[in-house]
């Protein structure tokens, strides 16, 4: 297992680590997410605030990474100040190489620091570091401060203005161009006073089946860039999904009051690759280059002074700072997706928050005096930029809610029906149907990613499934998903990691599975993670849902809330109902 199970934890209190071995956990959990969800689960205390210090905040990975292609990612599991629950985010990057390397399967942090640091893990070594002269820089300056030329696998991860200043939706940048992006890790290391983690790992990594690996890593290699499996994320990128949503009537615009995008094609990810893009990234180990890298040219000066900006941007960027926004030109969004960056925010999240504040601006919610004399109105970039350099350094009472996120801000102002949040979380850029909201609401972290109901949806464009199907399908997704997560798999290769393929790739590295325990394994995962929340008060046919959503067209037609909630009751009933043994 290489080091799997030995767990690196981390009291910035006492400023002290220690390992433990935890060969339990592997055994029961896999790795990643599963065993995440357990450390977790160990020292939360729930019905806590999301900062109480006590409560971990756990970084996994799981025993493909650094071996297998395309299974790149880390898992990162907290409690989240946007939904004042369980907490999940993905970041790719090295971060899971380096963790690995160094030896470990997660790690492990509690505690306060009483003065700003940054941990410096290279292999057994742990060592906590003034950060003070960190303070106030972007995580992309953070980056190349830190950055060595180490022989080492290397990974920074680090949080900007957004998180030191506790802003709810603020992020945790990944070497540069990847991000623990949803539900607020940021915020939480911003409220322990830790500036930035830097892995340096230098170990090596064995299969315990070297022979049935190569053939593996082989056949799975081919896959990858021989077939159109993950060709989308190589070609164009997730913004192929801008002419494709917009096509079918699926994608959200000016705060999801239209589902489609007049200047859709002038922001797609075909004309930006045409025009802007410079050069595409991957992870390591993975042959795609899914990260599509755009040039800027931004003018500081007088004089034709341009300073070259380099700028990764995805579909869900793009909707959020672009399409919700209505700005219709491509360098205008990747100036504020840059800019998001810059201050380390959720793109998604602060896109529903100023989308929000630019409706209840319009329609009068909120005044000229609340937006400290902004006038927020479509398409204006330069208000935009100014906005979420005002929620950044909290400029007003209007920003310093606005940066706790839309529950906040409506419990103040109102205006709640176009709030387009979901159990605090904002909702990504798929008005696709019902799987999608549904998909959304009882995902265990509610993301889009968690079950891809917004895919179940498009299926079911083609050929409709019975309300049962649709139901067990979200539930089936997840639960495989779940499973991806503990490997810790790249999800833009789930359709490559077949499970077949998924218990091929275990027994080369020592754990033997079959589909179906897979697949239970994957089922309790679930369960343990809304057995938390459940016990703080989550329920999800208590969540408001937005009336945006069942006024505005989606792909599939106007919506009926009435059919809504009769799916969500069978859900929760098929869901969980007892077992039969």
């Amino acid at each position: 297992m290489d080091g799997l199970s030995r767990i690196l934890y981390i009291d910035l209190s006492e400023k002290k680590s220690w390992v433990e071995d935890r060969k339990d956990l592997i055994e029961d959990r896999i790795g990643g997410l599963g065993i995440a969800v357990k450390l977790y689960s160990e020292g939360c205390k729930l019905g806590s605030d999301p900062m109480d210090p006590e409560n971990p905040v756990v970084f996994a990975v799981g025993p493909l990474n650094g071996l297998y292609p395309s299974i790149s990612k880390t898992v990162a599991v907290f409690k989240s100040p946007i939904t004042g629950t369980y907490g999940e985010s993905h970041a790719g990057g090295r971060l899971a190489m380096a963790v690995r390397m160094a030896g470990y399967g997660a790690i492990v942090l509690v505690g306060y620091s009483d003065k700003p640091v940054f941990i410096d893990i290279e292999n057994s070594e742990v060592r906590f570091r003034d950060a003070k002269p960190l303070l106030g820089l972007s995580s992309l300056e953070v980056e190349e401060r830190l950055r060595t030329s180490t022989r080492a696998v290397e990974s920074i991860a680090s949080i900007g203005l957004a998180g030191e200043r506790v802003c709810f939706y603020a992020s945790v940048n990944v070497d540069r161009y990847n991000y623990f992006g949803r539900l607020g890790l940021g915020a939480i290391l911003g409220s322990r006073n830790l500036k930035a983690l830097r892995i340096r790992g230098s170990g090596s990594l064995k299969p315990t089946d070297p022979e049935g690996y190569r053939k593996l890593f082989e056949k799975l290699y081919k896959r990858i860039v021989e077939t159109d499996a993950m060709a989308k994320y190589h070609y164009t990128g997730t913004p192929a999904n801008i002419m494709v949503l917009n096509e079918i009537g699926a994608l959200p615009t000016r705060n999801f009051r239209e589902s489609r995008f007049e200047y859709a094609e002038d922001i797609s990810g075909e004309r930006v690759g045409e025009t802007l893009l410079e050069r595409k990234v991957s992870c390591p180990l993975c042959p795609i280059g899914c990260m599509h890298i755009a040039r800027l040219r931004l003018e500081f000066a007088r004089g034709y002074e341009y300073e070259p900006i380099d700028v990764y941007y995805n579909y869900e960027s793009m909707y959020a700072l672009g399409t919700n926004l209505c700005l219709k030109n491509p360098t205008d969004i990747l100036r504020l997706i840059y800019t998001a960056n810059l201050y380390g925010f959720d793109t998604m999240l602060l896109g529903n928050v100023l989308a929000w504040m630019t409706e209840a601006y319009e329609s009068g919610l909120i005044s000229d005096r609340d937006t400290n004399g902004l006038k927020l109105n479509w398409g204006d970039i330069d208000a935009y930029l100014d906005a979420v350099k005002r929620i950044a350094y909290g400029d007003g009472d209007l920003y310093i809610y606005a940066a706790q996120g839309l529950k906040q801000l409506t419990d103040i102002y109102g205006g709640r029906d176009y709030a387009m949040q979901i159990a605090g979380n904002g909702i990504p850029g798929y008005h696709t149907g019902y799987a999608s909201i549904l998909g959304f609401l009882v995902a265990s972290r509610h993301s889009h990613n968690s079950n891809a109901g917004y895919d179940i949806d498009q299926q079911a464009l083609k050929k409709p499934f019975t309300d049962e199907e649709l139901v067990d399908r979200i539930a089936a997704e997840e639960d495989w998903r779940n499973i991806l997560v503990s490997l810790v798999a790249c999800m833009f290769s789930r359709r490559v990691y077949t499970p077949d393929l998924v218990v091929e790739a275990l027994r080369t590295v020592g754990f033997d599975y079959g589909v179906e325990e897979l697949m239970e394994i994957g089922r309790e995962i679930y369960m343990d993670i809304y057995g938390l929340k459940s016990k703080e008060g989550f329920d999800p046919r208590r969540i408001y849902i937005p009336r945006r959503l069942f006024e505005t067209p989606s792909a599939t037609g106007i919506l009926s809330e009435e059919r809504f909630r009769k799916l969500l009751e069978l859900y929760m009933e098929r869901r969980f109902k007892p077992s039969s043994t």
